[in-house]
């Protein structure tokens, strides 16, 4: 049986590469986007330890001793 339905710009050819590339490319663009926005609204707070000499090494309640600047 001869195959004589080939398009090289069907959705399986260089159409369906471009449309997957392009999608590909602007998750990365949105992701990176987030990420920078994230890293630039922590930055802004940055937090202190109160009384590190109470810190124990392994404790569930080592999270009581940090608190954000600003709030």
């Amino acid at each position: 049986m001869e195959n004589t339905k080939r398009s090289i710009f069907s959705i399986h050819g260089i159409t369906g590469m471009l449309i997957a590339v392009v999608l590909l490319l602007s998750i990365l663009g949105v992701l990176t986007y987030l990420g920078i926005i994230t890293q630039q609204s922590v930055a802004d707070k940055p937090y202190v330890i109160n009384s590190p000499e109470q810190i124990k090494m392994i404790d569930t309640g080592n999270a009581a001793f940090k608190s954000i600047k600003g709030e």
